[in-house]
């Protein structure tokens, strides 16, 4: 390789895009509630039994098996659905077993007939979908999206809570009796994480995983702590049940059961009002199955939200949808699943400019100049893992920039450029390889470990999903490691030793 000549020898700083992908919960936009906005909602409420620490909305387990098997003497979803305005469709609804033989069996969607790509599932009518719009009336909530109150999956939980306190007088009680039934279990009938012990997390050792799981859990807790200033500002729920205080009625474990449940089945429809972008559809998730190569969606069209198949099914294949662009480590946390074939699956690499550096304010300028940030994210896409590092080295480079007038010739330069020297180049490339080894060694297995793992039928399903996961990362950062390796052995001499760099940039 030709330092002089290669593109790895310039400190050239091209834009490149830089996906910032928050969790969730940030996603979200928050609400608080005002009197008026409550004015049109149902009076309808829930009643409340006592709950396990496992529970999805507030029932508590003995009571939904004891509720399981009187059954036949309420109507089903399905039919309950009919009689409320579903138009003819084509899927039923089926059980396959759930790993634990305490729970009740997983419901799902699966075709009634011979579909083909372009026909329409279902079409759920939207008095049967429970969005802001039904909760918090038909008045514009656009006022209530930016007080940072409350998130739209606090919302909908908050307004179940209730319902659920009403009993079978409720309107929703057979779509929130499926809620339970379900218990935010994914397709491998695994809870999301967020209802998972602390020796279950344990699983996800070594991945930031683990991290965002912590993090989504204190900002649940942190809507549970402003539930009781949101019910007060919600003049029409204050009026019905003035001793129902929010986090009297439900303890946090409860509250946090029903937000992972409405998170786990929680649609983002597209191109309708800021009312109705998170519907709960009976039909959709989770009875629906999502998968990362498909194109389906559902979808609001005409005073309904209907789902169009993007592939054939034979009578009784299990239907499924798009999720959306996320990695496995947001599959899991949402749903419960982690996807081997998936395409969107990415890791974060963070890199940041040397706050003490003395030429910082010019490095910080340079990469501005260049569509980059003082602390810049990286997004390594799977089977994208060359082009990842090639992004970063560019950026790593201007922190190694040491000789004030070589950092002049970058800023003056359009295409900025700094030379560096065989042993500068060695000592990026080894920062580099040494940040991917020691992601690596923060996890407790390898990947042949995980293999062994994952060949025995009676592995407990939460760890399976944790180790789909942990395995999955380790193959992009293995992946990573080896590229970097392979630049390293390109250099002229790659025996060189790196030049020192006090002020290199940091990696996390």
């Amino acid at each position: 390789m030709e330092l002089a000549y290669s593109p790895m020898s310039k400190c050239i700083l091209s834009p490149f895009p830089c996906f910032t992908h928050r969790p969730p919960l940030a996603l979200f936009s928050r609400v608080s509630i005002s009197p008026a906005r409550y004015a049109n909602a149902p009076r309808r409420l829930w009643k409340m039994c006592s709950a396990s620490s496992s529970d999805t909305l507030v029932e508590g387990r003995k009571s939904l098996e004891v509720a399981s098997k009187k059954e036949d003497e309420y109507e089903d979803l399905k039919s309950w659905m009919h009689e409320n305005g579903l138009p003819p469709c084509k899927v039923v609804i089926k059980d396959r077993p759930s790993h634990n033989a305490k729970h009740l069996p997983i419901h799902y969607v699966t075709a009634s007939q011979d579909l083909q790509a372009g026909d329409i599932a279902f079409s759920v009518p939207d008095s049967l979908v429970v969005t802001l719009e039904r909760v918090l009336g038909n008045e514009t909530i656009a006022e209530l999206l930016t007080t940072n109150k409350l998130s739209e999956l606090a919302c909908l939980a908050l307004y179940l809570m209730y319902e659920k306190k009403q009993g079978k007088k409720s309107f929703w009680y057979p779509y929130i009796r499926e809620l339970d039934r379900q218990r935010a279990r994914g397709q491998l009938a695994v809870e999301s994480p967020l209802l998972w012990s602390d020796a279950e997390l344990d699983y996800l050792t070594g991945s930031p995983t683990k991290a965002e799981v912590l993090e989504r859990a204190e900002g649940i807790k942190r809507e549970y702590n402003e539930l009781d200033t949101v019910w007060f500002m919600a003049g029409s729920l204050f009026q019905q049940y003035p001793y129902d205080i929010p986090t009297e009625a439900f303890p946090f474990e409860i509250f946090k059961q029903a937000f992972v449940a409405v998170q786990s089945c929680v649609v983002h429809l597209q191109k309708v009002s800021l009312a109705r972008r998170f519907a709960l559809v009976p039909l959709g998730p989770p009875l629906l199955s999502y998968c990362s190569n498909c194109k389906a969606m559902l979808g609001a069209v005409n005073g309904a939200v209907q789902l169009v198949v993007d592939r054939s099914y034979r009578a009784g294949d299990p239907i499924v949808v798009w999720c959306g662009p996320q990695p496995n480590s947001k599959l899991l946390i949402n749903y419960g699943f982690v996807d081997e074939e998936n395409s969107y699956d990415r890791l974060v690499v963070e890199a940041a400019l040397n706050t003490e550096d003395p030429q910082y304010q010019d490095k910080r300028l340079a990469a501005q100049r260049n569509g980059k940030l003082s602390v810049q994210t990286f997004q390594v896409c799977v089977g994208k893992e060359r082009e990842a590092v090639l992004e970063m080295l560019p950026y790593l480079r201007l922190g190694y920039v040491s000789d004030p007038s070589e950092m002049q010739t970058v800023l003056s330069s359009q295409g900025p450029i700094c030379p560096m020297s065989p042993c500068m180049e060695r000592a990026v490339l080894d920062q580099l390889s040494d940040y991917f080894k020691a992601r690596l060694a923060c996890y407790p297995t390898t990947l042949s470990e995980d293999e062994a793992l994952l060949s025995d039928a009676d592995l407990d399903p939460k760890k399976r999903v944790a180790t789909q996961l942990v395995k999955l990362e380790k193959k992009i950062l293995n992946a990573c490691l080896e590229t970097t390796v392979k630049f390293i052995n390109q250099l002229p001499d790659h025996s060189i030793s790196p030049c020192p760099a006090p002020f290199a940039p940091t990696l996390k």
